[in-house]
Formats: structure tokens, C-alpha cells, sequence
């Protein structure tokens, strides 16, 4: 009588050992994968928020600077942008009561900004009377150049009719692969139409 004998169910210890192996092979891609994917998601989520904040502030500055110099009442006169190496300045009479003081009128809110760079804290502060805020973060250089009616530099603030302004920002982490921060520089020109005035 033949018996019929049938092959033990199972994996060997070598299929086994082989089967893990491929296993943690492909684990590993998988793994390297995700993490690439996730750097660079990360790393273009900083760029995408310096970029947006630094083009925030630009847009805040320049729409403030173009109100320098306003003056509702007839042929008063006014230093719309004073020339200060240290500080961009910006004079505008809203209300038209003959005053821009900021602080010591409760009227003339918004009358009197100045904006300056903390370079320590690597941030754009805006001052309209009330102390600093924080306007922008992540900035390492807030510059300005006042040019007259022919684009030429000029420190005289009766001559100041043309700012040029340019904002640099940078991640707020490093990138290890780029080698330290991304940067992006923004540039504006922006031409008060009030300083035009009296040409």
C-alpha cells in the first residue's frame, strides 16, 4: 500500500531570511522617499512664507509712503518724507488740522510713521505714535534711498521726491542642504505724488 506523503507546509528559514531582507529593501525606499519629499516640502513651505511676508511689508510701506506729503488744506506746505539715514519717516495730514504730531494728539493717528530695521531681532518695526510693532520678521536689511526729481541721490528733504526701497528676508530655519538661510530681496520705487507738489 502506498501512502502519500505531501511536503510540509511553510517558508523555509532561508525563503524567510530572503523575504525580510527584500522587505527592508523596500521599507528603506519607501522611508528615503517620504523623508526627501518631506525636506523639500518643507524647506519650499519657508521659502513661500519669506516670500509672502516680505512682500507683505513692501506692500504696507509703499502704500504708507505714497500718502507722505498730503495735505488737504490749500497751500499749506509740509516735509512729507524728512531725509534720516537711520529711519524711513513719513508725514501725511489725514485729517487736515494743520498737524501731524502722532503721540500728542489723539487726532492724528497715523499721521506721523516711521519704520525702522532691528537688526538684532532681525525684524521691520513700525511706529505711528503708539510705540514699535512688529510690522515684518526674518528681515536682515530694510534700506531706503531718497533720490530727487532726476533719480539722483539727495539728503536735502525738500529735494526728496522718489524712495527706493528694498527688503531682505530670510527663512526662519536654515536649509542643511542649501548651506544656512534662503534669502530674497525685494526692491520697490515709489514716487509720492504729494512731494511732486510746488515743481
Amino acid at each position: 500500500m502506498e501512502t502519500n506523503r505531501q511536503k510540509p507546509q511553510g517558508f523555509t528559514l532561508v525563503e524567510l531570511l530572503v523575504a525580510m531582507a527584500l522587505s527592508l529593501v523596500v521599507l528603506t525606499s519607501v522611508s528615503s522617499a517620504f523623508i526627501s519629499q518631506r525636506k523639500t516640502y518643507d524647506a519650499q513651505e519657508q521659502v513661500t512664507e519669506m516670500t509672502q511676508g516680505a512682500r507683505a511689508a513692501m506692500e504696507i510701506i509703499t502704500r504708507e509712503v505714497k500718502l507722505g506729503g498730503f495735505n488737504p488744506v490749500p497751500g499749506a506746505t509740509m516735509v512729507g518724507i524728512p531725509y534720516s539715514a537711520t529711519q524711513l519717516e513719513i508725514h501725511a495730514d489725514l485729517n487736515g488740522d494743520g498737524e501731524t504730531d502722532g503721540a500728542a494728539s489723539g487726532n492724528d493717528v497715523n499721521e506721523e510713521i516711521i519704520y525702522t530695521h532691528d537688526g538684532a531681532n532681525f525684524e521691520i518695526d513700525r511706529n505711528a505714535g503708539s510705540g514699535n510693532q512688529v510690522l515684518a520678521e526674518n528681515i536682515t536689511a530694510f534700506t531706503f534711498d531718497y533720490l530727487d526729481v532726476d533719480g539722483i541721490a539727495t539728503t536735502t528733504a525738500a529735494d526728496i521726491r522718489m524712495i527706493e526701497i528694498a527688503i531682505t528676508a530670510r527663512t526662519a530655519k536654515p536649509d542643511p542642504d542649501y548651506g544656512g538661510y534662503r534669502t530674497y530681496t525685494l526692491t520697490s520705487m515709489v514716487s509720492p505724488p504729494n512731494l511732486a507738489i510746488g515743481l
